[in-house]
C-alpha cells in the first residue's frame, strides 16, 4: 500500500485504486499523479493467453492482457476499483519480450538498432465481473545504429534493472541515448497511459474535478 497523505486530497473515492500490476514504473506514475492504490498483482499466465491470441494484432493483445489482469484481481476485491495494464513492444518481425539475462539483452538491443518499433500501453479498469473502462496507446520509437562498444558500456551502466523493461531501457534515465525519434507521450512508453484514465476518474467522480 503507497503512503496515503495529504497530497492525495484530489482523491473522493472511500477505498484506494487497486493496482493489478507489481511494475515499479506504473507505480511512480500513480505516485506522481497522487493517486492512492494497494498493490495485488495478478497471477495470470500471460505467455499462454498470447499463444491462444495469435492473430490479435499488438494492441488489441495487450489490451487482451490488461483486461485478463484487471479481471482476475477484481473478481476478490468485491466492488473495489482495479486497474490492469499491460505493455508489448513490436517491431515488424513480432512481438519483442523481457530480456531474461544480460546476454538477451544485448540481443534485443541488436534488434531494435537502427530500426523503428512500437510501444503498446494497455489499460482496463474493472469492479467484480465487469469491465468498466479499457484504452490502448501506442508509441512509435526510432532507435539509432548502436555499436557493439555502446551495447555494453549501457548495459553495465544500466544493471540487472534494465530486464525489467520491455525494450531494456528507460527513456527518464540513460534509455533516452539510444533514439533518434519518439513519437508518442511519456507514459505511454513508461507502460501506463495516464491521461485517459484520470479522465475516465474525473467522469465517474473519482477524483475531484
Amino acid at each position: 500500500m503507497n503512503d496515503r497523505s495529504s497530497a492525495h486530497v484530489l482523491w473522493l473515492a472511500p477505498q484506494p485504486l487497486v493496482l493489478a500490476s507489481g511494475s515499479a514504473s506504473r507505480r511512480r506514475i500513480l505516485d506522481e499523479a497522487s493517486i492512492p492504490y494497494d498493490v495485488h498483482p495478478s497471477q495470470i499466465d500471460e505467455r499462454a493467453i498470447e499463444a491462444q491470441t495469435t492473430q490479435a494484432a499488438p494492441p488489441q493483445l495487450a489490451l487482451q492482457l490488461a483486461r485478463a489482469k484487471a479481471l482476475d484481481v477484481a473478481k476478490n476485491h468485491g466492488g473495489r476499483l482495479v486497474l490492469g495494464a499491460d505493455q508489448l513492444l513490436s517491431d515488424d518481425h513480432g512481438i519483442v519480450h523481457k530480456a531474461a539475462g544480460r546476454d538477451e539483452a544485448a540481443a534485443t538491443l541488436r534488434r531494435l538498432s537502427g530500426r523503428s518499433h512500437g510501444l503498446n500501453a494497455a489499460i482496463c479498469l474493472a469492479r467484480g465481473d465487469a469491465i468498466v473502462f479499457e484504452t490502448v496507446s501506442t508509441a512509435h520509437m526510432t532507435v539509432r545504429v548502436l555499436s557493439e562498444a555502446f551495447i555494453a558500456d549501457y548495459l553495465e551502466l544500466c544493471g540487472d534493472a534494465i530486464l525489467g523493461s520491455v525494450g531494456c531501457y528507460h527513456i527518464e534515465a540513460i534509455g533516452v541515448h539510444l533514439f533518434t525519434a519518439i513519437d508518442g507521450d511519456q507514459w505511454t512508453i513508461r507502460g501506463l497511459p495516464i491521461l485517459p484514465l484520470l479522465e475516465f476518474l474525473r467522469d465517474e467522480n473519482y477524483l475531484r474535478t
